[in-house]
């Protein structure tokens, strides 16, 4: 807590706050008997994993619980005010004024039919703000403020024209318009790369900062932390663990739970890994090029984006290559173009002594099996109706590697090999929960027994403590299998890790290439270096 908050009252208090689960979970309570104050001006950040019910906490607080939820006990006193007796039309009126909420995922949150600048005027509409004239301008301020270029023209864009930080930025100017007192950030720099979290960190800071905002920040990446908190809620399954000003919890944190979280933060590596001096060329990847070409309406003018502009590198058997950058450098491009999932437009990919740019997809057919993919997101890669077993072996019947008897006894051993029980065979993907979906994605890939696996994010939005469980589940089978890898992410640390040799890319050129210890120790161009500079709790590590 700042020492500008002592001796004034909370300007938000929850006490004793329990919440039941329906039906058969592994508890009776997403949350249970936790207390805590936010402070005038203060930053607070609730951390936990999946599943602490930070989320569940944030939601209870704006009366967006889902129905099936109930608040078994406690309070909820906004400014001396108890939320959890007011009617839903008297919430109605304080959403937005009195508490307001940004979400994780900026897209599945927009309205898709609306314009940005539209769905910012309705917030002002609904609560009968302004005239219609003053709405418009408070929409351009809002844009201008949360540094959207040119609002002018972007209030008249829709949310899928914008990228991932500034649909986040747009996210944060609904928030922000009606001047709220409290501001619930959930989850709101997950997904983005490290440049534009730090953005929009900065941002949250400074406009809280200039308009005395409470902020309620809910994260499970204790480099988040580092950077902004002023006092920190640690959750674990529903319960409160552990609180505390930020330095403290950071430095000597008490609880084997927060410990546990901090310990499992991705470190930036100071040496390389040993190299086999004897190690075989796998892929071989010589002036590759891809351009997509966009015209906009029937007339007009061709646009032209160089994804991929002359990368060229050789990629060796158990090792494994980063590709980093920020959204639009062209990483998932460069994978989709290893895997012939989209067509390059020149260059070579040499596998197996073969072109596989210069093959068509029935040459490629017998190679396809060789060159995995794991994916991002786990849960969309995974068919709903498919159970496990399903999903890890219609791919090698199809493919006639293996007998309905033989691909069964397969995926129940690589089941266990990723941590996960034989019993597993039998479930749907909706019965897992992230970090066992991710396993899943690498079981299935690994049932090819492949050369290689270009893996796009895949561990990008998992918990750090999940995310250092695949890491080294991932780590593990390159070493044992000799397995060469294709590591794209946007988080620097977990790529210093992973990774023996780093691509670092912006808009679609290699800027620089080398092992990790060149490029985050002594980066050569200053691309680079904003990169290694924006890596959330690096001053602080």
């Amino acid at each position: 807590m700042t020492d500008t908050n002592r001796g004034t009252a909370p300007v938000l208090s929850v006490c004793d706050l329990t919440v039941a689960l329906p039906g058969k979970h592994d508890r009776p309570y997403a949350v249970q008997d936790i207390s805590f104050d936010l402070m005038p001006g203060e930053i607070l950040c609730i951390i936990g994993e999946s599943g602490s019910g930070k989320s569940v906490t944030a939601n209870a607080v704006m009366g967006l619980l889902p129905d099936v939820m109930t608040v078994e006990r406690g309070r909820i006193d906004f400014k001396g005010k108890a939320l959890l007796d007011l009617p839903e039309a008297e919430l109605r009126k304080l959403r937005g004024r009195a508490v307001s909420i940004i979400f994780q995922d900026p897209l599945s949150a927009l309205n898709p039919l609306m314009t940005v600048g539209d769905q910012i005027r309705e917030v002002l509409d609904t609560h009968g703000i302004g005239t219609k004239g003053s709405r418009a301008e408070r929409v351009v301020e809002m844009l201008t403020e949360v540094g959207l270029p040119d609002p002018l023209l972007i209030q008249h864009q829709y949310p899928f024209r914008l990228s991932g930080g500034q649909r986040q930025r747009v996210m944060i100017a609904m928030a922000l318009a009606l001047d709220p007192d409290i501001l619930i950030a959930d989850e709101p720099t997950t997904a983005l790369d490290v440049t534009t979290q730090a953005q929009i960190l900065d941002l949250i800071a400074r406009i809280q900062k200039h308009k005395g905002m409470s902020v309620m920040f809910i994260t499970h990446d204790f480099g988040v932390v580092a950077e902004i908190a002023d006092r920190v809620i640690v959750m674990e399954q529903g319960q409160l663990v552990e609180q505390g000003d930020a330095h403290s919890v950071l430095t000597a944190p008490r609880h084997p739970y927060t410990r546990k979280l901090i310990a499992a933060v991705p470190k930036m590596r100071e040496d390389d890994r040993a190299r086999d001096k004897k190690r075989s060329v796998v892929l071989n990847v010589r002036n590759l090029h891809k351009t997509y070409r966009t015209r906009s309406g029937l007339m007009g003018r061709m646009r032209e984006v160089n994804a991929v502009n002359d990368i060229s590198f050789t990629l060796h058997a158990g090792e494994t290559i980063g590709i980093v950058g920020e959204s639009g450098s062209g990483k998932s491009s460069m994978g989709k173009v290893l895997m012939k999932l989209i067509s390059a437009d020149s260059g070579e990919i040499r596998f197996q002594g073969e072109n596989t740019l210069a093959m068509s997809e029935e040459e490629f057919r017998h190679l396809r099996p060789l060159i995995q993919m794991i994916f991002q997101d786990p849960f969309a890669s995974l068919n709903p109706r498919f159970t496990i077993g399903q999903a890890l072996t219609v791919g090698p019947i199809a493919h006639r590697l293996l007998t309905h008897r033989d691909a069964r006894k397969k995926a129940e051993g690589i089941l266990e090999l990723v941590g996960l029980d034989a019993s597993a065979f039998d479930r749907y993907p909706h019965e897992f929960s992230g970090g066992q979906r991710q396993r899943v994605g690498i079981a299935r890939a690994l049932m090819f027994d492949p050369e290689v696996i270009v893996a796009d994010e895949a561990v990008s939005a998992l918990d750090v403590s999940i995310q250092a469980q695949v890491l080294e589940l991932l780590d593990q089978i390159r070493r044992e299998r000799k397995l060469a890898m294709v590591f794209i992410t946007h988080d620097l640390r977990v790529a210093s890790q992973i990774c023996d040799e780093i691509i670092v890319m912006h808009r679609g050129k290699m800027v620089e290439c080398g092992p990790p210890s060149q490029i985050f120790q002594r980066p050569q161009h200053d691309y680079t270096r904003s990169l290694v500079a924006a890596i959330p709790g690096i001053d602080a590590a």
